[in-house]
């Protein structure tokens, strides 16, 4: 069971260091900064250290032998010191936390990157509240540790040692005397770091539930009111803070116990000093000014101890929020762009399937030998149940997944060829659920791209007749939408969103993904009208619900439990009397 622990420690240093050397990366265009704090601090421990000295001086050579001239020099120079201390430890405090705050920015910068660089798969695994935590709660907690503790760590070292390096030189016996109780306080250290490790890495995965929590739960919250859920969600809530609670009440328990454990070492060694030096002093063989410097240097001693094992604690929280920062960085995106991608001077359109097999986890498979082809400028229809696997299909073109079997083609190149940026640069997607931003319509359409006109913006919002409702809103195409576009109705967020497409216009592929199954009849007619437009010398790839939506497109394909079952126009399906058959014949009996 000892070994078995010993490992586990081992594996825990290993990981400490590759995490503080990938720490240090972010420190390393700051060394000079970093070089210069320190070097502040090693000033501002010189100056604490002479205090006392000062004050040995002022009894020994001043105020027993009563010469009062020179005491008035000492005094002076006293508040000197003092002065000058204050004057460095402002400059040390505003340069150690400007310092932390542009390593943060730096990271932060770092993780939002990489986080845009990871594959869909990576958002169906994470939540997004705990990814959130890791560019805010547990950054924040590194800047603590950067601004507060790495560098004031090493002050605190020097002034220790420079502490203990005075003693000896003052009385050899009385240090050695004082020092004596370093053995508890090295035991006690031991037992306080071995609890609060475990205890902050506990505390970071618990915020990190509550925040995943927060905001699935404020996502939802339309669900929640109409389900009657507060209660409910109330107490689930109830149930992650109190679990939260309790542990990070651990770390107050080990912290209220280990302060005042230093504090009775502290004191213990302060008693050991006047009893052994008092006896000196009385023996005339210790000086009273020594005695007193010795006081006041062991006081100055234990406070960067206990100074540390603060910093040790703000140490930990860090190292353990660090291990969550460098999980993610470290976890490298699964779909890339190729290191020599094909260059190719225009993109015709010629999509062909050939043999793919897909699954989102595993060998679960939801495509299934899927064949098919579409040349430049047809249309396609996929058509089948929920599940079926037909938003998989606009998923792999646009290479948001990658296939386990068979192989993609765009004008008879495989796609995994081309650069990710180009493939998707030629490919306009309308969602089911249009994401709509905060900010202007205008923003919203040409998603903050400054190249695209606005003269551009009503053409595009014209032809996909969204000009018309957007002209009556009170600031046209300067309305604030709000978060999600909630203000809106669905049908204005699917014009917006058609016109978001074609205001990029791309040259290759317009992909609507049942683009219209949530719109009322009078929008959908303008969008039908949009839609004979927008097709015209585009592939495109219609998945739609409503069926009536796609009887003019070059070829329907059903799906069925990720296969496909029938190929063909509407007319020729209709005549098989298969599923597209029963599909078309109840949404009839529907509508009738």
């Amino acid at each position: 069971m000892l070994e078995g622990f010993y490992e586990k420690d081992l594996v825990e240093k290993q990981i400490d260091k590759k995490i503080i050397s990938k720490l240090f990366r972010y420190i390393k265009p700051y060394r000079l900064l970093l070089a210069f704090t320190i070097f502040l601090l090693l000033v501002t421990a010189g100056l604490q250290m002479a205090g006392p000295f000062l004050i040995k001086i002022a009894i020994d050579n001043y105020i027993m032998p009563g010469e009062f001239k020179g005491l008035l020099y000492v005094v002076v120079l006293y508040g000197l010191v003092i002065l000058f201390e204050f004057v460095i430890r402002y400059f040390q405090g505003y340069y150690t936390e400007y310092m932390g705050q542009k390593i943060m920015y730096d990271m932060r910068m770092d993780i939002f990157s990489h986080i845009n660089k990871m594959p869909m798969s990576f958002f169906d695994k994470n939540p997004v509240g705990r990814i959130m935590t890791r560019v805010t709660t547990d950054v924040q907690t590194l800047n603590e540790m950067l601004s507060s503790g790495i560098v004031t760590i090493f002050g605190d070292i020097f002034m220790i040692l420079g502490i203990m390096i005075v003693m000896l030189s003052l009385n050899w016996k009385l240090s050695l005397i004082a020092f004596s109780v370093l053995i508890l306080l090295a035991i006690a250290t031991f037992i306080f770091r071995s609890k609060v490790r475990i205890t902050f890495r506990i505390v970071r995965t618990k915020i990190s539930n509550i925040n995943s929590f927060l905001q699935e739960t404020i996502s939802g919250i339309n669900t929640t009111k109409l389900f009657n859920r507060q209660k409910e969600n109330n107490k689930d809530f109830k149930d992650l803070s109190r679990s939260y609670l309790d542990i990070y009440l651990k770390t107050i328990f080990y912290y209220a116990v280990f302060y005042p454990v230093v504090i009775i070492i502290g004191t213990l060694a302060v008693a050991l000093i006047i009893w052994y030096g008092g006896q000196k002093v009385i023996a005339n063989l210790l000086t009273l000014g020594t005695l007193v410097a010795f006081i006041q240097y062991i006081e100055k001693f234990f406070h960067p101890i206990s100074d540390l094992s603060e910093k040790f604690g703000i140490l930990q929280e860090a190292i353990a929020a660090s291990e969550r920062i460098f999980k993610l960085l470290d976890q490298k995106p699964s779909i890339v762009s190729p290191v020599e991608p094909v260059k190719v001077k225009e993109i015709k359109g010629n999509i062909k399937f050939n043999k793919v097999w897909f699954a989102y986890n595993d060998k679960n498979y939801v495509l299934k030998d899927i064949s098919f082809k579409l040349e430049t400028g047809q249309s396609v229809a996929f058509v089948g149940a929920t599940g079926s696997g037909k938003t998989s299909i606009i998923n792999l073109l646009n290479r948001f997944y990658d296939i386990q079997k068979g192989k993609i083609f765009l004008d008879d190149i495989g796609i995994k060829r081309f650069n990710l940026q180009y493939l998707r640069k030629h490919i306009g997607i309308v969602m089911q659920d249009v994401f709509l931003f905060s900010g202007t319509i205008l923003d919203n359409i040409r998603l903050g791209n400054k190249d695209i006109s606005l003269e551009r913006v009503i053409e595009a919002s014209k032809y996909v007749n969204a000009h018309k409702f957007i002209e009556k809103l009170p600031d046209k195409y300067n309305y604030e939408v709000k978060e999600r576009g909630q203000v809106l109705s669905v049908g204005q967020r699917q014009l917006i969103a058609f016109a978001r497409a074609l205001v990029f216009n791309p040259e290759i592929l317009l992909v609507l993904d049942e683009a219209t199954s949530s719109i009322d009849s009078e929008i959908e007619s303008l969008i039908q009208d949009a839609l004979g437009k927008i097709m015209k010398n585009r592939t495109t790839i219609v998945i739609a619900h409503r069926l009536s939506t796609i009887r003019n497109v070059d070829k329907i394909i059903v799906l069925s439990h990720g296969r496909i079952v029938e190929k063909g126009t509407h007319k020729q399906l209709l005549k098989l009397r298969g599923i597209y058959y029963k599909l078309y014949k109840f949404q009839y009996q529907l509508q009738a």
